[in-house]
This record gives structure tokens, C-alpha cells and sequence, in this order.
């Protein structure tokens, strides 16, 4: 039987990259991390981490033992998540990553509903763009995440996905509107456009049209908040990129209005429910997907102007 301290000494190392940011973090003197990490190398006759700079990185072989532990961790996890599903799930706690573009359609009603109908599971809730929501899901920060446009990924298990289009949304009246064909990237020149930051799937998908069309956009605004681009085309300032349900509230008051793009890559985007493969998910993780699924408009169905 492996020592779990030192697994759990090693994992930290790693992750940390150092013997001290792991030694602080797991509050405890980096002679005793170093002391265990050497037998745990002695037992096994084989090195487990290795200098890089300023830090430790691990061994083939470290990244192995790194592997098993997680896997070790989330099966014992499972278990237990399967033993509290004999109490009819009254205790858990669920960890999410969710870009800010899904929280409205969060917070209508389907958390409230899983809170009410599972009081003894907790929810912890972490904004991230696409890419620290991979991150955070590859370190086990969380246990599922909310991707809209994500990249292909081979670490990340998909439960649910739905066709999202990014659309261009507008002010009302504006020109763009009386075009009556979907819109290109060149019409949007002149126009004062925002653009979200780069880490956001939104941002991504445009860049990569723009690379495919070889067109330049030249961006007046750039943030990483969803609500700046609403309140930037809302005020009547200019133009962005948006998926129709995130500005669900705004077009039913008629102060955003959407139009389709012509390039199908922008009209297949996808929103997903992901975790990391291999890994067990706890009991509360796996319902509280069911229920985001039945729950969510974005996880319910593809986009609502798909259905008309």
C-alpha cells in the first residue's frame, strides 16, 4: 500500500510547482514534505520529481503515481457519494465553473430549484472563461463546468450539449438590421464593435472566422464582462457578439435585437456540461447535471430560433 501522505505531499508538489508553495499550503515544514517524498522515491527505487528552474516538476514516472492518486481520490469520493445517495442526498456539495453569459438562465430558477429540493447539498459557483474552466476542471477545482464554445478537448467528458449560434446582437433600428441576409464580418466594419477578451469562448470562435475571412477587427471596447457588452449595445454605442439566450430579458423588452451570422462555423456553436474523463463523479454532481439539463434553456434545447 502506497503512503497517502506522501502521495498527497507529492500531488501538492507538483501542483505547486515547489517543495515550499506546497509546504505552506499544506502548512507544514518543507523539511517534512521533502523527508516523505524521499521515501516514497526509496520504495519505489525510482525518482519522482526533478529540478526546473526555480521549481520541481514530476518524473514520468511522478506524474503516474499523480495520475493514480486522483483516480484514487475520485473513486473514494464516488463511494461515498454513492453511500449518502442511500440518504437520499442529504448531504454533498457540487463545485461549478460557469462562464458569466449562462448565469442569468442559472439563477432563474434552476439552482434555486436543486437548492430547495436538495437543502443538504452546497453549491459552490466559480466565473471563468472557457479556458480557466477547462483549467479549473483539469486541476479538480471543480467537478463540472459550463462551456460555451469550447475547444476539442480529449480530457473532457461531454453529458450535455445543444447548438448555440453566436449571433451579432444590435441596438433596435440599427442599419444592420434592414440587411434581410445574415451578416458578415465586413458588414461590421464602421460600426463601433466590443469584443470580449481572449480567454472567452465567444472571443475565440470570432477570432477564428476573422482568421478564416482574413479580416481585421478593430475592437473600441475590449472587457471580460458579459454585462458591459449588453449595457455597450443597449446604450446604443455600437455592436458585439452574443448567443441569442443570453440576451433573453433584453430582446423580450425589445432593447436588443440578434442577427444571424452567414459562417456556419458561428451558427454551430455549441454550449456543454463537461467533466474530466476517468473521473467518478459524486452522486450530488451527476443530479445536479440532470437537473441543469432539464432546467437550463441552454441545456434544454438548442437555441430557441433554431426551434421556430
Amino acid at each position: 500500500m502506497l503512503n497517502q501522505r506522501a502521495l498527497t505531499y507529492l500531488n501538492e508538489v507538483i501542483r505547486r510547482g515547489s517543495l515550499r508553495r506546497a509546504a505552506a499550503h499544506l502548512n507544514v515544514d518543507a523539511s517534512a514534505v521533502s523527508r516523505q517524498l524521499k521515501a516514497l522515491e526509496e520504495e519505489l527505487d525510482t525518482q519522482l520529481c526533478e529540478r526546473h528552474g526555480r521549481g520541481m516538476r514530476a518524473t514520468a514516472a511522478g506524474q503516474l503515481l499523480v495520475h493514480h492518486f486522483h483516480a484514487q481520490r475520485a473513486s473514494e469520493e464516488a463511494v461515498l457519494s454513492q453511500l449518502m445517495a442511500l440518504q437520499s442526498l442529504t448531504k454533498g456539495e457540487v463545485r461549478i465553473a460557469v462562464g458569466e453569459g449562462f448565469i442569468a438562465d442559472l439563477i432563474a430558477a434552476p439552482l434555486g430549484t436543486f437548492m430547495s429540493a436538495f437543502s443538504g447539498i452546497n453549491v459552490e459557483i466559480r466565473m471563468a472563461g472557457v479556458n480557466e474552466a477547462m483549467s479549473l476542471l483539469k486541476d479538480r477545482e471543480v467537478d463540472i463546468a459550463l462551456l460555451y464554445a469550447p475547444p476539442v478537448d480529449p480530457q473532457l467528458f461531454c453529458h450535455v450539449e445543444t447548438r448555440q449560434p453566436l449571433d451579432v446582437i444590435v441596438p433596435p433600428n440599427h442599419p444592420l438590421s434592414d440587411l434581410n441576409r445574415p451578416v458578415t464580418l465586413h458588414d461590421l466594419t464602421g460600426w463601433p464593435l466590443a469584443l470580449m477578451d481572449n480567454p472567452f469562448g465567444m472571443r475565440q470562435m470570432v477570432n477564428m472566422v476573422a482568421h478564416q475571412e482574413r479580416i481585421h477587427l478593430e475592437a473600441r471596447l475590449h472587457t471580460n464582462s458579459v454585462s458591459v457588452l449588453k449595457n455597450f449595445v443597449r446604450s446604443g454605442i455600437g455592436v458585439t457578439f452574443m448567443p441569442e439566450l443570453t440576451v433573453a430579458d433584453e430582446i423580450e423588452r425589445g432593447e436588443i435585437f440578434t442577427l444571424p451570422m452567414q459562417y456556419p462555423v458561428m451558427n454551430g456553436t455549441r454550449a456543454q456540461i463537461v467533466s474530466l474523463k476517468g473521473q467518478e463523479l459524486p452522486v450530488a454532481s451527476i443530479t445536479c447535471i440532470d437537473h441543469l439539463h432539464k432546467g437550463m434553456r441552454f441545456f434544454s434545447a438548442d437555441a430557441p430560433r433554431l426551434l421556430q
